[in-house]
């Protein structure tokens, strides 16, 4: 928890003990239903709350956002986003059943009321939404061509509404695809941690 409470001074003792309370129940839920490689658990504050937090970094969702976490696998970003932004409201949903039964459980013990997790893949869905946040489901084209229609025109936000993407690597050759260039957000100028080197957040609007 030390890293969070490095980057993120402003947190109430609530945020606090929802974060602190993480990786104590990713652990237990891990040994049943292997949502986060084993050997990446020694690194989970800092390559799971952390990077989900960059997205924090760049927007700060306002109350009543609503926010699709599409692929969300084991929470992320969406669990760490939904405690930092306790008023936006937050979708979580994978196509794959027994990741939502551990999303789901971590959302009812932390009590996170903005949490809505869903088994289900993003096309099944009838709402839409100010935002779509991921951590590298698939290339950025292909998951743009899955979201596009989820998401509402204009916004109220310091970014306009859209995909906030969070990526590593070189992708350079994926954004040529677009119309209009995506915004890139480089992680290590937030984060001193070498494992933010080549991390990045795109964000692409329409």
């Amino acid at each position: 928890m030390e890293i969070i409470e490095h980057y993120f001074t402003g947190l109430n003792p609530l945020q606090k003990v929802q974060l602190g309370a993480l990786q104590s129940l990713y652990i237990e839920w891990n040994s049943k239903i292997n949502v986060i490689s084993r050997k990446d658990m020694a690194y989970f504050y800092e390559h799971h709350v952390l990077h989900s937090l960059g997205i924090a970094k760049v927007i700060s969702f306002a109350p009543g956002t609503k926010v699709l976490d599409a692929g969300t696998g084991g929470g992320f970003p969406g669990i760490p986003l939904a405690i930092m932004f306790p008023k936006t409201q937050f979708i979580l949903a994978d196509s794959i059943g027994k990741k939502i039964t551990v999303v789901k459980a971590v959302a009812e013990s932390l009590e996170l009321t903005n949490v809505d997790a869903r088994h289900a893949r993003v096309d099944e869905l009838k709402e839409k939404f100010d935002f779509v946040v991921s951590r590298a489901v698939t290339a950025l084209p292909q998951f743009t061509e899955w979201v596009w229609n989820r998401i509402l025109p204009g916004g109220h936000n310091s970014l306009r509404n859209g995909i906030l993407y969070l990526k590593g690597g070189d992708f350079d050759e994926e954004l040529t695809q677009f119309k209009q260039k995506p915004t890139i957000f480089d992680l290590n100028d937030y984060f001193d941690e070498s494992y933010f080197e080549t991390k990045k957040l795109v964000h692409i609007i329409r």
